[in-house]
């Protein structure tokens, strides 16, 4: 198992390295040059002498080359709006960004997982019926709108006001909601199929006919086997997780690294955009990998087939 995971580790530097050349050379072909956002009156000489003070008139391999030796020492720059440290603004935001994430990914999967299992049991029930209705509306939910009916129908209501000196639960709680909606709907969902395959296995036929009662059966043959096909959705949903951080961190005025990402976007702003972007891709890679741990932790079988 070690030597699995150091393998895997190492095997996340040529793949950070390869989706940050892509940003990069996307950034690079972008239409706009940043430059121009130095001022409207600027003349072409001032226009050169920023782009030569930023490392922007050297070809592109070489600022690619520049910025990633600069990224695997911990210096993501600095920015092109006040020139402030992309690395210390970046570090500040994000444990923001991370309770966020945190608590809308626990709060989601503590709920998802009962409920679709008591629907995968409870099958062709009002209860199962119930668990896949709500699942629908939740995963049809666009998330920005989401966000702005909760706020609506929330805090203007009850004559609340957005402000720092409101409890952390109401701070936290409708960002997490808005958040963990499409997560909670689409594993309550993965949740109930999964475990139906497993429970069509023959072999869980023959340990019902040993007289086995339901509780042991789901925890000790069908639950195990069936988290496999549930982290391997979870997987698949976490792109989609990520992108909704960034669009409930605008929506809510979260002050995250999405935001920032965002604010970076507007203002031509490189170093911000690829100190953001590394953050979210080195965080993907991260739980992507601890996902893969646990399904390996499960049918060491599954080692084999990746190494």
């Amino acid at each position: 198992m070690l030597k699995y995971i150091v393998k895997r580790l190492l095997g996340l530097i040529p793949l950070i390295a390869g989706a940050m050349f892509v940003i990069f050379m996307l950034l690079y072909l972008s239409p706009r040059d940043p430059a121009t956002f130095v001022g409207q009156d600027s003349t072409p000489e001032a226009l050169w002498e920023w782009r030569e003070m930023h490392g922007l008139n050297d070809p592109v391999l070489i600022q690619y080359v520049r910025y990633m030796a600069g990224l695997f020492t911990g210096d993501f720059g600095n920015s092109f709006r006040n020139n402030v440290s992309v690395t210390q603004e970046v570090m500040w935001r994000l444990p923001h960004t991370l309770q966020l994430g945190f608590a809308a990914l626990t709060v989601a999967l503590l709920l998802a997982l009962p409920i679709g299992i008591i629907a995968a049991v409870k099958k062709d029930t009002w209860i199962d019926g119930l668990s896949m209705f709500i699942a629908l509306i939740g995963i049809s939910i666009p998330v920005m709108w989401l966000g702005i009916i909760l706020i609506i129908l929330s805090l203007q209501p009850l004559g609340w006001e957005p402000a720092p000196r409101h409890p952390w639960y109401i701070q936290l709680g409708l960002p997490v909601i808005a958040l963990g909606t499409a997560m909670f709907s689409v594993m309550i969902r993965s949740t109930r199929s999964s475990m139906l395959d497993i429970m069509k296995k023959d072999y869980i036929r023959t340990v019902r006919a040993k007289g086995l009662s339901g509780g042991k059966i789901i925890r000790k043959h069908i639950l195990r086997n069936a988290l496999i096909p549930i982290l391997e959705a979870f997987k698949v949903h976490l792109g989609i997780f990520f992108t909704s951080i960034i669009i409930v961190e605008i929506t809510f005025a979260w002050p995250g690294i999405g935001r920032l990402m965002i604010q970076g976007i507007s203002a031509r702003d490189y170093p911000m955009i690829l100190g953001c972007l590394f953050i979210f891709i080195l965080l993907f890679a991260v739980i992507k990998l601890i996902v893969d741990i646990l399904q390996v932790f499960l049918d060491p079988r599954i080692k084999e087939q990746r190494i």
